[in-house]
């Protein structure tokens, strides 16, 4: 357990919340306002608590937008939104410098970047140029300008959407900025009775307008610390790197995943066994999170595409194709132990 507690805003909690518990909460405050979409919802949580950043790509009005904005809301998070389009420029990314006559001074007044979540929505409709201004941003949690560098808050996300159907006037994410989403998400049509509960909640109201946060930010940061002391097996990790290096010798993929998608992997893993309520990950995280972190990061060969094959089909039927490691993998174990 921790105490709760946060500087920003001028704010300090102090109730003791176990790390599942917290999870679960945001998990299940967030689906006040996305209903029925629960596997997105986990996932848009697991990428926040494992300081990754997520692509939702799906059609429009299925709540991407909302989505991000219940996220940020429920973690008590700055916010920030970025319309992305063609005449975006990087300054209006990560802010620019102004000189002030009465200082004779430049001044650097900082761009919408500089929040704890910000939504990129439509990143595809930008230009590269722009779209690249969010590349240091996401890798190294700083930005650059005019020669200065300044640091990110923490925690840090960034939610990007884009349209998959409507190309006209988009750019596509090249490889390069598709490897540095953690993972993506698809929203998915909501059943019948989910879209008819959507309507009685927004009849005389927005939900997300009576969401209150049940964290704050300084909770998110020792959640993300607490992922990262999730105990992961050897032969976990051999896991994961033999799931990468399928991708790689598959002949049906042209480009592989990285070895930042094995990392992307094992954090996931991690976030996952923190909010099952353990302290160590097994194999079924893994699986748990393969597709969503992979399925982006590939490039099928034409014959794959001709067969109308797609990446998360491919990444199935790796996973299924892999062995599990054995019962070794498990909690820790004292070196004088046996298996």
């Amino acid at each position: 357990m921790w105490n709760r507690g946060s500087t920003e805003r001028g704010t300090h909690v102090t109730t003791a919340v176990e790390p599942k518990e917290l999870a679960q909460k945001l998990v299940e405050n967030v689906e006040k306002v996305i209903i029925g979409k629960r596997e997105p919802v986990q996932l848009g949580i697991v990428a926040l608590i494992a300081g990754g950043h997520a692509l939702i790509e799906d059609v429009p009005g299925v709540g991407k937008t909302m989505l991000a904005r219940s996220i940020a809301r429920s973690a008590g998070c700055q916010f920030r939104r970025l319309q992305f389009t063609p005449d975006l420029l990087p300054s209006d990314v990560t802010g620019v410098s102004v000189y002030n006559q009465k200082t004779n001074e430049f001044e650097f007044r900082h761009g919408p970047i500089m929040s704890e979540i910000v939504l990129a929505d439509e990143i595809n409709r930008a230009t590269p140029k722009t779209q690249s201004a969010l590349l240091e941003a996401m890798e190294e949690h700083q930005i650059s300008v005019d020669g200065v560098t300044y640091g990110l808050p923490a925690p840090f996300m960034v939610l990007a959407t884009q349209n998959p159907i409507e190309y006209e006037g988009t750019f596509p994410l090249p490889e390069a900025q598709l490897d540095r989403f953690f993972i993506r998400i698809s929203m998915g049509y909501p059943d019948p009775t989910q879209e008819i509960e959507i309507m009685n909640s927004q009849m005389t109201r927005e939900p997300i307008a009576e969401l209150e946060p049940v964290a704050t930010p300084g909770d998110i940061v020792h959640l993300q610390e607490s992922v990262r002391r999730i105990y992961v097996d050897d032969l976990v990790k051999q896991y994961i790197v033999t799931l990468s290096n399928a991708t790689r010798d598959h002949s049906d993929i042209a480009l592989g995943v990285s070895p930042r998608a094995s990392l992307a992997m094992l954090r996931g893993s991690q976030a996952i066994a923190l909010m099952d309520g353990r302290d160590y990950v097994i194999p079924d995280d893994v699986k748990e999170i393969a597709g969503p972190v992979m399925s982006h990061r590939l490039i099928l060969t034409p014959a794959a595409r001709m067969r109308e094959a797609t990446a998360d089909i491919l990444v199935t039927e790796i996973v299924d194709a892999t062995p599990v490691p054995g019962a070794a993998v498990g909690r820790r174990q004292p070196a004088s132990s046996t298996t």
